[in-house]
């Protein structure tokens, strides 16, 4: 199981953990030890970050104030200190902690967990139970821990990455309280990088375009930066780097570090983003999304499906060049490849930012599924069915259709086209921009036509 950690402490903290001194055993060799592991914060005051839960009168300090431990469930990215949180509570409370990670354990690992809960319970200690990934748990699995949290048994935290309100049980949610972690910002993982540098190699310098870099890199993540730290590190004493420079740390590390989880929030939040900006007709947010997505691994192809669904729901009528354009873009990287064919996705992407907008098609579209959902299969009108035997002309199908273009303006004014008794309410409604105005003019003259021969009719 990856552990997840905060920013360490104090120097004090440092020197303990590093040498195992105070600890009654014998020292290990500090580089054996994951700097991550190493630099793991021994209590609340050295977990830096998620002030909104940690800070004077926030929630989670204010649980570790109560002594009284409660399930909750933490959700968060990774590297925020998920893990670690819940090793401090364990300790605050003085409970016994069992780990489980819900990518390899199962219902037997639950049952142990369960024995070793009540075992402990006889010798007068209470237990928490932290589920990492509790969204991989499947709804059996996640039902096995319901019983036990209303015990009382266990204290249950679950960690998770995705969210909450669709990856656990509704049951297991209510019986716990949700925290939201948040990514480390750039000041607080500035200030681990210095601590982390120091602790690993103080010797060791960066100059400013580094270590900017290094954090960039790490997007959010503090395991991900002390890790890099330590891969930096070796290549640097390897070859002799000191000071360490930005163009180094290039040559050094993997340029492909961006966080994001192709089946995860992450992918979902930034390809509503990037929906959004078209939608809201901003081109520099748009490519940004797009490029955020093309940094972090996304399938260009699934880009493309998706600026050909905005060309539909949220220009339509009013450019019909988008749909055009949406699917040439899908085309050209199909023939291209990377990294040639994404400029024409980019090209797509802009153009559906700048076009004037319209829902009024999807709208419409809504509008008759759910009007046909409710009303049933009317029947096809006798003039507007198909007649190609004399049988079915002699049932008077097809009888008294007017053909469009023998009429004036090639239109049959007050004609019915849908079913009998049904009368139009009007389902599609053009909008006033681009394209669609002159759409809504055209609807508009045929309506008078209409309007006109319906008069006509009545007129003796």
């Amino acid at each position: 199981m990856n552990d997840d950690l905060d920013l360490f402490g104090t120097p004090a903290a440092q020197e303990k953990r590093s040498t195992g001194r105070g600890s009654g055993k014998s020292p290990l060799d500090p580089m054996s030890i994951p700097l991550a592991e190493r630099m793991r914060p021994a209590s609340l005051d050295e977990v830096a970050g998620q002030a909104h839960l940690l800070g004077p009168g926030k929630p989670l300090r204010l649980a570790f104030e109560s002594g009284k431990p409660h399930s909750m469930i933490l959700w968060g990215p990774p590297g925020v200190g998920k893990t670690t949180l819940a090793r401090l509570m364990a300790k605050g409370f003085d409970a016994d902690f069992i780990a489980l990670s819900a990518v390899f354990s199962g219902v037997k690992e639950i049952r142990e967990a369960v024995a070793h809960a009540e075992a402990v319970r006889r010798l007068g200690r209470h237990t928490l139970l932290f589920v990492d990934e509790v969204h991989r748990f499947n709804k059996a699995q996640q039902d096995a821990f319901l019983p036990y949290v209303e015990q009382g048994l266990v204290t249950f935290i679950g960690a998770t990455t995705e969210n909450p309100s669709f990856e656990v049980n509704a049951a297991l949610l209510s019986r716990a309280a949700v925290y939201v972690l948040e990514a480390l910002d750039a000041e607080a993982l500035a200030g681990l990088f210095e601590r982390s540098r120091h602790f690993a190699s103080p010797e060791l310098a960066f100059d400013d375009d580094a270590r900017e870099r290094m954090i960039g890199f790490a997007d959010g993540d503090a395991r991900r930066l002390m890790n890099l730290i330590e891969q930096i590190q070796i290549a640097a004493t390897t070859s002799g780097e000191n000071p360490v420079t930005a163009g180094f740390v290039e040559q050094a590390l993997s340029r492909d570090l961006r966080r994001f989880d192709k089946g995860g929030e992450a992918f979902y939040d930034q390809i509503s983003a990037l929906h959004k900006a078209v939608r809201g007709s901003d081109p520099d947010a748009a490519l940004y999304w797009m490029c955020r997505m093309l940094d972090g691994g996304a399938d260009p192809l699934y880009i493309g499906r998706r600026v050909v669904r905005m060309a539909t729901e949220d220009i339509g009528l009013a450019d019909p060049r988008a749909l055009e354009i949406a699917l040439n873009a899908c085309a050209a990287y199909e023939r291209l490849g990377s990294p040639e064919g994404e400029l024409a996705l980019a090209e797509a992407v802009v153009f559906m930012a700048c076009a004037a907008k319209s829902n009024a098609l999807d709208v419409a579209f809504g509008a008759v599924r759910r009007f046909i959902k409710q009303s049933g299969s009317l029947p096809v009108p006798l003039h507007l069915r198909n007649a190609p035997t004399r049988l079915m002309k002699e049932l008077g199908y097809g009888h008294g259709y007017r053909y469009t273009h023998d009429e004036p303006q090639a239109y049959a004014a007050g004609e019915q086209y849908l079913p009998d008794g049904v009368e139009s309410p009007g389902w599609y409604r053009p909008t006033p921009y681009g394209m669609e105005a002159k759409i809504a003019e055209k609807l508009a003259h045929l309506r008078r036509l209409d309007a006109q021969a319906k008069k006509n009719d009545e007129t003796p």
